[in-house]
Formats: C-alpha cells, sequence, structure tokens
C-alpha cells in the first residue's frame, strides 16, 4: 500500500462501516399529493379573485401615480413621482410573475 493511498483507504472503510438506515416504517401516515376536488376549484377561484385584484391595484396605482405627477407639474413642485412609479411597476411585475413563478418552483 501506497502511503498517499492511506487517506483514502481510511476514509473507505469509515464509509463501509456505516450502518445502513431503516427502510420505511410501516404505520405511517402517507398523504396523497392530489387535493380534493372540491379544494382545487374553491383555490383555483380564490387566486383568480387575489390576481385580478393584484391586477387592478397595479393599473390604479399607475393611474393615481400619473395624476400624482401630472398634478405636481401643474403646480411647479417637484417631486419623487418616479420613485413611487417604480415601486408600482415593481409591484406589478411581482404580481405578474407570481404564477409562473410558482409554476417553475413546485
Amino acid at each position: 500500500m501506497n502511503l498517499m493511498d492511506l487517506p483514502y483507504t481510511l476514509a473507505a472503510s469509515v464509509v463501509v462501516r456505516v450502518p445502513e438506515l431503516p427502510g420505511p416504517v410501516r404505520g405511517v401516515f402517507d398523504p396523497k399529493p392530489n387535493a380534493p376536488d372540491k379544494l382545487k376549484s374553491l383555490m383555483d377561484t380564490l387566486l383568480g379573485l387575489l390576481a385580478w385584484a393584484g391586477t387592478a391595484a397595479g393599473v390604479a396605482g399607475v393611474l393615481i401615480t400619473g395624476v400624482m405627477m401630472a398634478i405636481s407639474m401643474k403646480r411647479g413642485e417637484s417631486s419623487e413621482h418616479m420613485s413611487r412609479l417604480g415601486m408600482v411597476l415593481g409591484g406589478c411585475i411581482l404580481v405578474s410573475g407570481a404564477g409562473p413563478l410558482a409554476d417553475f418552483f413546485l
């Protein structure tokens, strides 16, 4: 045996001596991954309503920010409406991307 092979031999002997884990335990509750049909339809309705409300809030946010920009421009005031608009558009991106993002990970 070569001295260079010693760490690998020691590691292999440790790995071989580890006992195997027991198999699945009987009598443990194993739920089915599918939800009942009634719950699926309720969740689809709820998620549809939330998506609609998020889209409506995004459109309202853009409109309100635009009105505030127009009013402050007419008054000659300078305000940080672009940061507000950025926040609203960021929220719109999150709302519109939530479904595809969840679909990608789940």
